[in-house]
């Protein structure tokens, strides 16, 4: 085994996590077996309970566990499903620690920092299950800046664990920052200093420092920083602000991370096969047109809240020659302003996830408002029940129909609750997660899309399609064209009097990958552009 330990340095959202999962990609080009992790200091168990708005998106993986936004970057760099291991926090850490304690695993000893959390956190780096895994890289980022007051724990557990494995089998990347100063024209490397000092006065030496940087770094500021950071001339990278982040494997490249990192770990560095990457970074940065889609959401002051689902737009973009410009649009002002105001003239429409009553009455308006207009349409998972419950609402005359989530009391609850979550108590970890199968309808739009007639899906929801009311929507012309294997419950919709009108209960955007997009969004684009040419 081989590990590459990712930190960062000055301030944080530098790019750590690009900078791990592109060398990922490098090295996964040069066929080497890769997994990724992210460790984040903060005390939560998971990012599951979490405002979008204040922490992003949380992403899901196949085992259904809830997990920083960065783990999405990972699968969509180096084209690996990850698991529940791929993502550890303090709070994970701790609770571990202190529910051994409380039974007694220790023998009555004092359960400190250090060995007890330390050790946990070793415990936690990546160990293959099968032998046949034994070759993986292991690339680890750990979340925030050196010397954050929450981290102590995992770098001392680096430190540890470096000198247990040996110099060859474990390296460390310092992520820092280069900040130019307008005043007086210069590129400062002072910050990247104090930052390794910082990593130095724990025990850690950076092998490799990717610097961020706006401007090009000359090299004599390169052999400042070698000099004063003790690594070698060559071990001083800049990593330069990119049009798209998928650029960055092939900045890198050029760069020569990939052959750095082998240096350390003592391993070949093969030419790699980039063909394909290269290759679609070229047909997203030289579109043949455009189309806009509008993004209705109710967390849009924060982009980052709905990641997965703008890269997957543009991936969608990728596969069909187009630049995908979003419309973000806030569902409360559409309540305020009506969609004429705010929706007039765009190509296509997504309604994504969410949680709460909020800006759920503006998403039913933009739903019935792209279903009138043929507007190419994709609702996901509380995109989806808005749509319905606009159907409902319009075409069955169910002028209350809501879901039980937001008017509990509504005579119509279109959308209820699983009868599996009516005993649910505590909210964390608790909803459908991860990957459900699906069995797709053979004469609809969503199995042409897929290509087959079984699929699987990563889902987090708890509420439903009420199956009470299947029968009316699906008479009224609303397909009900995915289902669970024992067909219980509704896990797609679609229109097919419409040119492109889909909804799913799952989170197709977790699983679209830039070089292969999601049939879904793939579809939506198509169909997008379609609608602009009339």
């Amino acid at each position: 085994m081989k590990y590459v330990f990712v930190t960062g340095g000055v301030v944080s959202g530098l790019g750590k996590g690009i900078t791990a999962a592109s060398l990922g990609r490098l090295l996964k080009a040069r066929g080497y077996k890769v997994t990724m992790q992210k460790f984040d200091p903060y005390l939560n168990v998971d990012p599951g309970t979490m405002n979008p708005i204040q922490h992003g998106e949380v992403f899901v993986t196949d085992d259904g566990t809830e997990t920083d936004l960065d783990l999405g970057h990972y699968e969509r760099f180096i084209d690996e499903n990850l698991t529940k291991k791929s993502n550890v926090t303090s709070g994970k850490v701790y609770w571990t620690v202190i529910n051994k304690e409380r039974h007694g695993d220790y023998g009555g000893g004092t359960v400190q920092v250090i060995p007890h959390i330390t050790n946990e956190i070793k415990s936690r780096f990546y160990r293959p299950e099968n032998p046949k895994d034994e070759d993986t890289v292991a690339i680890i980022e750990v979340g925030g800046t050196v010397g954050d007051i929450e981290s102590q724990a995992f770098y001392e557990a680096i430190r540890q664990f470096m000198q247990e494995v040996g110099p060859k089998n474990a390296c460390m990347i310092h992520v820092t920052l280069i900040p130019y100063l307008y005043g007086s024209g210069e590129l400062k490397t002072k910050p990247t200093q104090q930052s390794v000092k910082e990593l130095q006065q724990m025990g850690i030496r950076a092998d490799i420092i990717v610097c961020r940087s706006e401007y090009e770094i000359p090299q004599y500021l390169k052999d400042k920083i070698a000099l004063f950071c003790n690594v070698p001339g060559s071990h001083v990278l800049q990593n330069l602000n990119a049009e798209s982040i998928y650029e960055v494997p092939l900045m890198m490249e050029k760069e020569h991370l990939a052959q750095a990192v082998c240096e350390c770990l003592d391993l070949p560095c093969p030419e790699p096969d980039l063909t394909e990457w290269t290759q679609m970074v070229n047909d997203l940065l030289h579109p043949e047109g455009e189309v806009e889609i509008a993004l209705v959401g109710k967390y849009t002051t924060l982009h980052d809240a709905y990641l997965s689902v703008v890269e997957a737009l543009h991936h969608g973009g990728i596969a069909n020659k187009v630049k995908v410009n979003i419309r973000w649009v806030d569902s409360e002002e559409v309540e305020r302003q009506g969609c004429e105001a705010l929706l007039k003239g765009i190509d296509g429409m997504i309604i994504p996830g969410g949680f709460g009553s909020r800006g759920t009455e503006g998403m039913i308006m933009a739903a019935g408002y792209a279903r009138k207009n043929n507007i190419p349409f994709l609702g996901i998972c509380l995109g989806m029940q808005m749509a319905i419950v606009e159907f409902a609402r319009d075409v069955l005359g169910m002028h209350d129909a809501n879901s039980s989530e937001f008017a509990p009391d509504t005579i119509h609850p279109v959308i209820d609750l699983m009868p599996e979550q009516k005993d649910v108590v505590d909210l964390g970890g608790t909803m459908r997660l991860g990957a459900y199968p699906c069995v797709l309808d053979e004469d609809s739009l969503a199995y042409r899309l897929y290509g087959k007639k079984d699929i699987s899906e990563r889902h987090r929801h708890r509420w439903e399609v009420n199956n009470d009311y299947r029968d009316a929507l699906q008479k009224a012309g609303m397909d009900l064209c995915g289902l669970s294997p024992d067909g219980r419950i509704v896990e797609m919709v679609e229109l097919k009097n419409h040119p492109y009108y889909i909804g799913t209960q799952a989170h197709p955007e977790f699983k679209s990958r830039p070089n292969h997009a999601h049939p879904l969004f793939n579809g939506l684009v198509h169909a997008a552009k379609d609608y602009k040419k009339g």
